[in-house]
C-alpha cells in the first residue's frame, strides 16, 4: 500500500491552487479550483442527506465535462463508489450496468437519462443532473424535500469555507474507489474494481515521470470513463494543478485541432488513429511527390525537409507541448519510425483497466523503437515463456496498480488475478535486458501457423493499414487461411476517383506485395472488401470477436 493517499492529494491540489483555472468546458463553462471544491461538497451533501452510505455504488453517465470530474470527485472522496459508464453504450446496456453494479444513485446527462427504461431502475433513489445538478428523478417525495435541504444547509456554509480551512474525510487507500465497465474486444463487459491505491499509484508516477507543472494547460478528449482518459487528462493533471479543458462532444479531427490551436496544451495524450490519420493525410503526401521526394533522398538536404515537417506535425498538436503520449492500442509501424527520424517527442505506453491503467511508459527521449516503455516503479512485471527476451510469452504484472478483481465475478477474477497476486493481462509479448517490453498481441487473437508458428494478426493489420485507400482492417484465420478483411478509405478513393472496383484489383498487387515481405506461414490468402466501418467498443477497439 502506497504512503501517498489519493483522497488527501485531491485535497491538497485544491487547497494549493485555491484561485488558479481549474476545470473549462470547450467553448462553455470553466472553474476555478475553489469553484471545483465548493461544487464538490456541495455534492457530497445532497449524496450524505438522501441516505447514501460509504461504500455505496453511484453510476456517473455522461461524456466528458467540468460537471462530470466534479460528481467523480465528490463521490470517491467521500469514500463512495463511482460506476462511470460509457455515453456510447446502448441505454439496456447501461440499464444492465446500472443494476449489475448495484447503484443506488446516479448523475447523468439530461439526453443521456431520458433514453434509459426508468422501470429498469430498480434501486436508484435519485438521479442527478449533469447539466446543472438539478434533480431529474426520484422514487418518492422525500428525496425531493432531501436534496432542497441539503443545498439550504450548503448555501449556509459555503461562505465560511476557505483553502485553508477546506478538508475532505479520511478514506483509506484500500478502499473501492471505482468499478469501471469495459465492453472490451471478447464482448463480454465485466467490471473492473480499483482501489483507491491503483488510482494514487498512476498519479504518482505521473507526477514523478510525466512532464508536466501547475498552470499548465491539457485538452481532454479520450472518454473519461476510460481508464486511460481520466487517469491522465483528469486525475494526475487536476493533482497539481494544471487548466483541464474537454472536449465535451464526440470531437472530429478538426474541433480537435482546433481545440489544440487555441489551449496549446502542455501534453498530448492519444490514441493511435488521431496520430496516423495526421501521418497518412499530411506526411505521407508531402514526403511521396515534388521537391521533397528528391530531397529527402539526398542526406544534406533531408534534414531541411525532416525539420519543416517536424514543425508541421507541432503545429498539429498546439505548438506547445513537450510530448505526445500515444497509448490503447498498437501503432503503426511505418509512421512510428518516421516519427523517430524527425526526432518528433512521442512515445508510446502500455496499460489495461485492470491496472487503471498504466503498466510501462518509457519518456519520449529514452524510449526504444518499436517499445511500449518500461515497467512503471509500482509494477513487477514478468514474461510467462521459457526465454522472456526472444520468445514472446503472457505479460503478467503484480503491484500497486492491480485491480482487486471482477465485480460479483469470482469466476472471471480467477481466471486472471492469481492467488498469489499476479495478473494475466492476456497481451502477449517479450522484455529485454533493459526491461523494454515489446507488445507481440492479444493471446486471444493469435493464430496457430500450419506448423505450429504463432502468428499475431496485429503485426499484419499494421502493415495492411499503412497502405494507401486503406482505413482499417480485420485479419482472422478461415479454414487454416489467414484472411485479411479491409475497409477502404473512403474520403482518399473519392479525392482520387478510386472505384470499388479499382479497388478490388489495387489489392490483388498489396498481397502480392505484402505477402513477399512476410514469412510463408504469415502469408494472407485473400483480402476481402469490408464495405463499411468495423463494429468498435466504446474506446475505438474493433470487436475482433465479430469477425472471427
Amino acid at each position: 500500500m502506497l504512503k501517498e493517499n489519493f483522497v488527501l492529494t485531491i485535497e491538497k491540489s485544491i487547497k494549493e491552487n485555491w484561485n488558479k483555472h481549474s476545470l473549462s468546458d470547450f467553448q462553455g463553462a470553466s472553474f476555478d479550483y475553489n469553484e471545483v471544491g465548493l461544487q464538490i461538497l456541495h455534492l457530497q451533501k445532497i449524496l450524505e442527506k438522501t441516505g447514501i452510505k460509504p461504500g455505496d455504488k453511484i453510476s456517473l453517465i455522461g461524456r466528458n465535462s467540468a460537471n462530470w470530474c466534479i460528481a467523480y470527485l465528490a463521490t470517491i472522496s467521500n469514500d463512495f463508489v463511482t460506476v462511470p459508464i460509457l455515453p456510447d453504450f446502448l441505454a439496456s446496456d447501461m440499464a444492465n450496468i446500472v443494476n449489475h453494479s448495484d447503484s443506488v444513485f446516479i448523475f447523468a446527462a439530461d439526453n443521456l437519462f431520458e433514453g434509459l427504461d426508468k422501470s429498469q431502475l430498480k434501486n436508484i433513489k435519485a438521479v442527478i443532473s449533469l447539466n446543472n445538478y438539478a434533480l431529474i428523478y426520484h422514487q418518492d417525495e422525500t428525496v425531493k424535500q432531501q436534496v432542497a435541504e441539503a443545498k439550504a444547509e450548503f448555501e449556509t456554509q459555503k461562505a465560511t469555507i476557505t483553502a485553508s480551512s477546506y478538508q475532505f474525510k479520511s478514506v483509506p487507500n484500500d478502499h473501492l474507489a471505482v468499478i469501471s465497465y469495459t465492453s472490451g474486444t471478447t464482448g463480454f463487459s465485466k467490471g473492473v474494481m480499483l482501489a483507491h491505491n491503483s488510482l494514487m499509484a498512476n498519479i504518482r508516477y505521473a507526477q514523478n515521470n510525466m512532464p508536466l507543472k501547475p498552470g499548465d494547460d491539457i485538452v481532454s478528449f479520450l472518454p473519461l470513463a476510460h481508464s486511460f482518459g481520466v487517469a491522465f487528462e483528469f486525475l494526475f493533471p487536476f493533482s497539481i494543478g494544471c487548466h483541464i479543458t474537454f472536449l465535451t462532444k464526440t470531437p472530429s479531427i478538426p474541433i480537435l485541432l482546433q481545440a489544440f490551436a487555441e489551449n496549446k496544451p502542455r501534453l498530448v495524450l492519444t490514441v493511435p488513429l488521431i496520430v496516423e490519420k495526421i501521418f497518412k493525410n499530411q506526411i505521407v503526401p508531402a514526403i511521396s511527390k515534388g521537391l521533397p521526394s528528391v530531397l529527402i533522398k539526398i542526406p544534406l538536404l533531408k534534414r531541411i525537409v525532416y525539420k519543416k515537417i517536424h514543425a508541421k506535425i507541432s503545429n498539429v498538436f498546439g505548438g506547445n507541448f513537450h510530448e505526445v503520449v500515444i497509448g490503447g492500442a498498437a501503432f503503426n509501424p511505418d509512421a512510428e519510425v518516421f516519427l523517430k527520424k524527425i526526432r518528433f517527442p512521442f512515445t508510446i505506453g502500455y496499460g489495461m483497466t485492470e491496472c487503471g491503467p498504466l503498466i510501462s511508459y518509457a519518456s519520449w527521449n529514452t524510449t526504444e523503437l518499436k517499445a511500449a516503455g518500461r515497467p512503471v516503479d509500482t509494477l513487477e512485471v514478468k514474461i510467462d515463456s521459457s526465454d522472456p527476451e526472444n520468445i514472446p510469452g503472457e505479460i503478467m504484472v503484480k503491484g500497486d496498480n492491480v485491480m482487486l478483481g471482477y465485480y460479483k465475478n469470482p469466476e472471471a477474477t480467477s481466471k486472471v488475478l492469481m492467488p498469489d497476486g499476479w495478473l494475466k493481462t492476456g497481451d502477449l509479448g517479450v522484455m529485454d535486458k533493459k526491461n523494454n517490453i515489446y507488445i507481440k498481441g492479444r493471446s486471444k487473437s493469435m493464430i496457430l501457423g500450419p506448423s505450429g508458428q504463432n502468428i499475431y494478426p496485429e503485426e499484419i493489420e499494421a502493415r495492411i493499414n499503412s497502405l494507401k485507400y486503406i482505413s482499417e482492417s480485420v485479419v482472422v484465420e478461415r479454414n487454416h487461411k489467414i484472411i485479411a478483411l479491409s475497409a477502404p478509405d473512403v474520403d482518399a478513393m473519392k479525392k482520387d476517383g478510386i472505384s470499388n472496383e479499382e479497388f478490388l484489383k489495387l489489392m490483388d498487387g498489396y498481397k502480392k506485395d505484402l505477402n513477399k515481405e512476410l514469412p510463408a506461414f504469415m502469408n494472407v490468402s485473400e483480402f476481402s472488401l469490408h464495405s463499411e466501418e468495423f463494429e468498435k467498443t466504446p474506446k475505438r477497439s474493433i470487436k475482433r470477436y465479430m469477425y472471427s
